[in-house]
């Protein structure tokens, strides 16, 4: 047995490990279950007990030897390959690649225009968090608790929190504005949102919002109307008919939904408008005096209106692009589309 041990140390010790397959080659020969080094611990029970002791010592030594030099040269390869990995590799010979000017996301410009309409009226600009806490987004708009925008088949709660979500609407920005400033207030609020539907040509769980809103004295529904039209012409065009239809939001009262003519019919009716001429761009409404008293604005002394628009809403009616999915696939094709735009 041990002169067994002493030539099976000889052959590591002269073992030459030029590559990976031969280091692969010297791991199935050593050091495997099914190596020579194996066989001799299986072949430890015929030796007499009296030498077992020594001879179990021998093979150990033996075991740690081959052990020690596959790591020993699977260190060295590995070294090696990451330092050539770490060297980039450039073929001077290939011809300089052709300069291609990106185009902006359509998004990104419908929502850079919608901000300049405003502020030329006076909107300043403000940001609030994509997660936030139940109040801001729902109790202090005025949604009772029993409202189905509180359940789970229509929000994106954390699991670790029940209070804290993924908001539902830029309306949660208008509550932090107002609960950090006094009137006059007049702001503009665009970020992302997230609720839970279904991805379709005409929904996403993530979109984006423009939310608006102004608080003052003597602030009318007039007010709201006059801003929106002027939107609407500056938007679209001066052909472009606008209209309010009665609706019910939480948080403002009276309210109404926009709509606007259909730009791809005319009015006169197709299946984007869904043959009725019209086709919603957003909702609007007089700030609820109980929200106000919710920010510690004195409802009594100040009135406010505020607005809502989807921003892929304004994009899909504005360039009559027909699936909503669009614009978050990354198509080349369809961004090349708006390379001359702006």
């Amino acid at each position: 047995m041990l002169e067994k041990i002493q030539a099976i140390q000889k052959e590591i010790e002269a073992y030459v490990i030029e590559g990976v397959e031969t280091l692969e080659q010297f791991k199935l020969e050593f050091t495997s279950r099914k190596g020579k080094i194996a066989t001799l611990f299986d072949d430890l029970k015929t030796v007499p007990n009296e030498l077992k002791r020594s001879v179990g010592q021998e093979l150990n030594t033996l075991k740690q030897l081959a052990q020690a030099r596959f790591e020993e040269a699977f260190a060295a390869f590995e070294n090696t390959t990451n330092a050539q990995q770490s060297v980039p590799k450039i073929d001077l010979s290939l011809p300089v690649a052709a300069d291609q000017y990106g185009a902006r996301h359509p998004l990104s410009m419908v929502r850079e225009r919608m901000i300049e309409i405003f502020s030329r009226l006076g909107f300043t600009l403000g940001e609030g968090p994509e997660i936030e806490d139940d109040w801001h987004n729902f109790t202090a708009l005025n949604f009772p608790e029993n409202h189905p925008a509180r359940e789970m088949q229509d929000t994106f709660f954390l699991a670790k929190n029940p209070d804290i979500a993924l908001r539902t609407h830029t309306s949660s920005t208008q509550i932090r504005i107002m609960e950090s400033q006094q009137p006059p207030i007049k702001a503009l609020a665009p970020g992302r949102v997230f609720r839970n539907e279904a991805i379709s040509a005409r929904a996403h769980c993530v979109f984006h919002q423009l939310e608006g809103f102004y608080i003052d004295e003597n602030v009318s529904f007039l007010d709201l109307k006059k801003a929106l039209y002027h939107f609407v012409k500056e938007m679209f065009g001066a052909d472009v008919q606008i209209r309010f239809r009665p609706s019910y939001f939480p948080f403002t009262e009276p309210s109404a939904e926009i709509d606007i003519s259909c730009l791809i019919c005319k009015g006169k009716g197709c299946n984007v408008c869904k043959q009725s001429g019209w086709v919603e761009i957003g909702g609007s409404g007089m700030i609820d005096p109980q929200v106000l008293e919710n920010c510690h604005i004195d409802a009594k002394k100040y009135a406010g209106y505020a607005f809502g628009m989807g921003i892929e809403r304004i994009a899909m009616l504005k360039y009559q692009i027909k699936d909503l999915r669009l614009f978050t696939e990354n198509d080349v094709r369809f961004l090349k589309q708006f390379s001359n735009l702006g």
